[in-house]
């Protein structure tokens, strides 16, 4: 069967709310209570397919990450932030490139990808932000702390890479946070580098995949420790 899509149109661009599909469906069970986020659902005897999450109108004018109905209507693309211009217009100072403390290198390109090791929140004075989330720090301050992390990370990428402009997104974050047995909002921590990255290099492309746990110590007391994956311009 052809399951319908439906057009609407806004400021005279097409927005497709949900693609034509060709699909052979089987009977769905009347006790069969599929998820509210399912491509497919239900209505009376028929099988539809379901609109987008956000209204287009609102997708459009709250600028939301909507691919079905990006700014300036076209498909799958996203304006994208220049980093460096970013940090200017932000005033944000990166901190000195952390060095190396064991047999690891900092950064590692291999193909358009760039592996940051893991980096720890470490001042501009070289000192650095010890503690354990929830002992001797709160959650807010070990947010502030992963936020140092991500400094260090831009400023390891910026070195290695001569600009920040050559990055294109970010694909993967692992954080690591120093906190007691028990504690579970190891994420709310790690936030605080995912929103730096967010801020520089914009709502979609500053945002990737990530993981975020708990661990019962890190190297020199450190309050997280961060590492992360980004994908390089051709």
């Amino acid at each position: 069967m052809v399951i319908p899509f439906s057009r609407r149109i806004f400021g005279g661009v097409p927005c497709f709310c949900a693609c034509a599909v060709e699909a052979k469906l089987e009977a769905i069970p009347e006790r069969a209570n599929p998820p509210s986020n399912f491509l497919l659902e239900k209505a009376g005897n028929s099988i539809m397919a379901r609109s987008n999450k956000f209204p287009c109108s609102v997708a459009m004018s709250n600028s939301i990450d909507f691919d079905a109905c990006p700014s300036g209507g076209v498909i799958g693309i996203l304006p994208q932030m220049n980093p460096e211009q970013a940090l200017l217009d932000k005033n944000i100072t990166l901190p000195p490139t952390p060095v190396a403390a064991g047999m690891y290198k900092p950064m590692m390109i291999s193909g358009n990808l760039a592996y940051l090791s893991g980096h720890l929140p470490i001042l501009a004075d070289g000192t650095m932000l010890v503690g354990q989330v929830s002992v001797d720090c709160t959650v807010e301050e070990g947010s502030v702390a992963a936020r140092q992390v991500g400094l260090n990370m831009l400023a390891t990428l910026r070195v290695g890479l001569g600009s920040l402009d050559r990055i294109s997104r970010v694909i993967k974050l692992l954080g690591l946070v120093n906190s007691p047995a028990g504690f579970t909002q190891h994420p709310l921590v790690v936030n605080g580098c995912s929103e730096l990255l967010k801020e520089i290099f914009g709502d979609d492309m500053g945002v990737g995949a990530r993981s975020a746990f708990g661990v019962s110590g890190l190297p020199a007391g450190a309050i997280v420790e961060v590492e992360g994956i980004f994908e390089l311009k051709e």
